[in-house]
């Protein structure tokens, strides 16, 4: 879709962020449409956001704090997704490249959060 494989979870966390902008941005909208849209875009940008304060800790304690917030921001934007896509308010074609990215995110936080 918008973002391009990489195996930089910075980089992929910004890019998972940067296409829901996208996505969203030239899209018409009705009430519920435009209150999750503006909900997905706060919580992947969040999740962006607190993945770099996970970088810039300086204990154990913190990074693990940090990863649990991206990981719960991650978490709300795939329930957000999910939403959309059984109230009919996109296809499931349209956010499915979304979904998986999503997906693997959650499961690459998750993973790193283990070693805490």
């Amino acid at each position: 879709m918008f973002f391009m494989k990489k195996y930089d979870l910075d980089s992929r966390l910004e890019d998972f962020a940067a296409s829901i902008i996208l996505f969203y941005d030239k899209k018409p909208f009705s009430y519920s449409a435009d209150y999750l849209a503006k909900q997905l875009i706060r919580s992947s940008c969040s999740s962006a956001l607190n993945f770099g304060e996970y970088l810039g800790a300086a204990s154990d304690k913190d990074k693990a704090n940090k990863l649990r917030i991206t990981l719960k921001e991650l978490r709300e934007c795939l329930r957000n997704i999910n939403i959309q896509i059984k109230a009919n308010i996109f296809s499931i074609e349209e956010l499915e490249p979304l979904q998986k990215e999503n997906d693997e995110l959650i499961r690459i936080v998750v993973t790193i959060l283990k070693r805490y």
